[in-house]
Order: C-alpha cells, then structure tokens, then sequence
C-alpha cells in the first residue's frame, strides 16, 4: 500500500469515528433547568414531552395538568392537531374493522366509552382550567345534566362506518347509573343511535377502578358469545383488563387520567 492510500484510509476512519461518538440526540446545557430531574427549559418543549409521558401511560396516574402547561393544552385541545390525532385514530380503527369477517349473526361487537370518545367535554373542560383544576364532581354533574356535550367528529364518522360494516355497538362508561337518561338524550342530540347496549355504573361498580369495572363488563358481554373485535377510549383503564378487545384504539385526552 503508498503513502497516500494509508493517509487517505487514516482520514476516513477518524471522520468515521468522530461521526459515531457525535450524539444525534443534542440537547446543549443552556436548555436544561438544573433540579432533582432535568427538564427542556422551553416550555412548548417540555409539555409536548409531558403529553406524550401521559398518552403513552409512562406518566402512570397522575391528577392534573401542570401549571406550565395549561396553555400548551388549551392550544392543542382548540387547535387542529387534536382533531388531526382523534381523525388518525378513527382512521387506523376503520382500517382493522374493514379486515374483519363479519359473521352476520350480530355477535360481531365494537365497545366505545363515552366522554373524551363519542362526546367531547371541552366547553365544560375550557370553563375549569383544561384539567389544571381538582375535579369537581358538583360541577360535573351539572354539566352531564344538561345533555349538550358534542359529538368529537371522527368518532361519530367511525361509529356510523362500524354500524355499515355490520359490528354490533357497545357503549360502556364510567357514568352512573342515575345518569342514564341525561347520557341517552345527549348521545341521540350529537348524532348517535341504533346501539345495542348502553352500559352505565350499577351501585355495587361505584367503588370499583375504572380498568376493573370496564374489563368485568365486557366479559358479561362476552360470555354472552359476542366477539369484541374493537375498543375504542381515550384512558388506557378503557382498554385494559382481563377481558379485551382484540385490537383497541386510544384516542388523545391530555385534560384527565381515570384508573
């Protein structure tokens, strides 16, 4: 080997290994806030991770939106990119429904929740901090009463393609029994009809965990001989359990954590 085949070999290993020890992830010192933990001193930054920590289920339980990012979530909430998240979920879910084979025995089911899924509280959730706030059950209820939540769009378009597909709809939610007739007038006002079952917290549920009451229902259903194909919800206690859907489809809620 010359001289100038060995230097030009000698130059192109050490750009190569320059290359490799260069971080691709580079977050430089000035963005970090010094502290117990380190966090991205932007907050646009910061609470786009946060959303992702929550929606992903690696924040595990946690009570309300911090402070920082109150604004971050009213702008995703009221802006494009939530419906954008909630079309592309609606979108996948439409997807895995066409590849299934329908029976037509009517014991192909689909389970949707109800608020945050089929209806959207954000006028009541704009009033009370987008979820910065402690829970106000009082409050609540008075919303719930007045049966005038909307429909979330891409939701309402998937019900109604899963309804001409031929699934079988399930409706299970965390409300109370006592709240049924509040919950069906608002379900029919926003567009939705023909399900089969509307299920609602009994008296003996109301001391159970979300992901505990939901998966013991949809057993029931099951042990009935329906064959749940989806599940759609946006808290993963909506979609966990023993008893589960074959494919489940979480849908985007940074406002509130239900277990």
């Amino acid at each position: 080997m010359d001289s100038g085949h060995f230097v030009f070999k000698f130059l192109f290993l050490s750009l190569i290994s320059q290359a490799l020890s260069y971080s691709v992830i580079q977050i430089k010192p000035g963005n970090l806030i010094s502290g117990n933990r380190k966090h991205l001193r932007d907050d646009s930054l910061y609470c786009e991770s946060w959303r992702f920590s929550v929606e992903t289920n690696d924040a595990g339980y946690w009570t309300n939106v911090p402070e920082r990012c109150v604004s971050f979530v009213k702008d995703y909430m009221t802006g494009d990119r939530y419906l954008s998240d909630s079309n592309a979920v609606a979108d996948a879910s439409f997807t895995f429904a066409k590849a299934v084979e329908i029976a037509g025995d009517g014991k192909d089911a689909w389970f949707f929740d109800v608020d945050e899924t089929l209806l959207s509280n954000l006028p009541y959730y704009a009033a009370n901090g987008y979820g910065s706030e402690d829970f106000n059950e009082l409050s609540w209820d008075e919303w719930v009463d007045l049966a005038q939540a909307p429909a979330l769009p891409a939701s309402l378009r998937l019900y109604k393609e899963l309804q001409q597909l031929g699934f079988t709809i399930f409706i299970l939610t965390g409300r109370s029994e006592y709240q049924r007739n509040v919950t069906e007038k608002n379900l029919l006002y926003s567009g939705y009809s023909n399900w089969e079952r509307l299920i609602l917290r009994a008296e003996a549920d109301e001391s159970k965990p979300a992901i505990i009451y939901k998966s013991e229902q949809r057993g029931v259903v099951e042990a009935e001989g329906y064959r749940i194909h989806g599940n759609s919800g946006d808290q993963w206690s909506d979609l966990l359990g023993v008893t589960v859907a074959l494919r489940s489809f979480k849908l985007p809620n940074p406002m509130y954590y239900i277990s």
